[in-house]
């Protein structure tokens, strides 16, 4: 090829990899998402109904409370991961986490915004999420205060529970590990429901 025909075709050379490159660029990012429900770590449900529980709507830190998952960073450095994404608003998904949790732990039926006969006792369950820390391939940290209210009595019961589960690579370890904390909160909830002191005082460990 002749030097006049290669200064020719250089252009179009430079148009198609500058073309090819935006292709490249334009690539649909595939996004992943994750939920705090179901698999392993979930309780089976068991058959006799021994309890009602109302479980209130969850409220979490507002830095969390996004479809991304939030990673902490040191230094108190958060990092929004765009591609990686809760299946439901945050709240939601721990809402949704504890009612199975405890449901399942005690042999109850969660009756939230449903009528139920006057036959159970009833314990409505609230509770604020102060802490929910992703340290990608460290831990999954749950810190979160929370109330029972038995509803015959009016007696409230308040206790916190702080949960720290190591985890090991990837995303999918990371969530693993929250819904093993998740799980140890609903426990110590649903012990509290199981052993309601007729004082209204303690709280009880998983």
């Amino acid at each position: 090829m002749t030097r006049h025909a290669m200064l020719r075709r250089a252009p179009a050379l430079a148009l198609f990899a500058a073309l090819g490159l935006l292709a490249a660029c334009a690539a649909p990012q595939v996004e992943r998402f994750y939920t705090l429900n179901g698999g392993a770590e979930a309780a089976p449900a068991k058959t006799a109904v021994n309890y009602y529980v109302e479980v209130l709507a969850v409220s979490v830190p507002q830095q969390v409370s996004r479809n991304q998952l939030v990673l902490t960073g040191a230094g108190g450095r958060v990092e929004l991961l765009e591609q990686e994404r809760w299946a439901g608003p945050l709240a939601a998904e721990i809402g949704q986490a504890l009612s199975i949790g405890i449901t399942g732990e005690l042999g109850a039926i969660d009756v939230y915004r449903t009528p139920y006969p006057d036959t159970l006792p009833v314990y409505r369950v609230s509770t604020n999420v102060q802490r929910f820390e992703s340290a990608l391939g460290q831990y999954a940290l749950v810190d979160a205060v929370w109330s029972v209210r038995q509803l015959a009595s009016g007696k409230v019961l308040t206790c916190r529970s702080v949960v720290n589960e190591k985890v090991g690579a990837g995303y999918e370890a990371l969530v693993a590990g929250h819904r093993r904390a998740l799980g140890q909160v609903s426990q110590q909830i649903a012990n509290s429901i199981r052993s309601f002191p007729k004082d209204g005082g303690g709280c009880n460990a998983a």
